[in-house]
C-alpha cells in the first residue's frame, strides 16, 4: 500500500474528508458512491462500480429489483431453465 503523507481526524459522526487532490486522482466526483473493505488491520476506500450479481462483468448491465444483471448472465439463467434463445 502506497503511504500518501496526508492525515485526517476522524470527526463526531464518524466522518474523513477525502482531500480534493486525492479525489481529483482517483477520479470521484461529489455523489459518487465508495465502497468500503477491510483488509486486515486496514480500510480500503474504492469507487464503486456497479457489476454483474454473478458474473463481476461490468458490461451490458440491466437493473433488477434494484440488482445489475448482465445480458449474458440473463441468456444463461433462461437457458438453465428451458428456454431457448432464437
Amino acid at each position: 500500500m502506497k503511504s500518501t503523507g496526508i492525515v485526517r481526524k476522524v470527526d463526531e459522526l464518524g466522518r474523513v474528508v477525502l482531500p480534493i487532490e486525492l479525489r481529483r486522482n482517483m477520479g470521484i466526483e461529489i455523489k459518487d458512491s465508495l465502497e468500503i473493505f477491510v483488509e486486515e488491520d486496514s480500510i480500503v476506500l474504492k469507487k464503486y462500480e456497479p457489476a454483474d450479481i454473478f458474473s463481476g462483468s461490468m458490461e451490458e448491465l440491466i437493473e433488477y429489483k434494484g440488482k445489475k444483471v448482465s445480458k449474458a448472465s440473463i441468456l444463461e439463467l433462461a437457458k438453465l431453465a428451458g428456454f431457448e434463445m432464437k
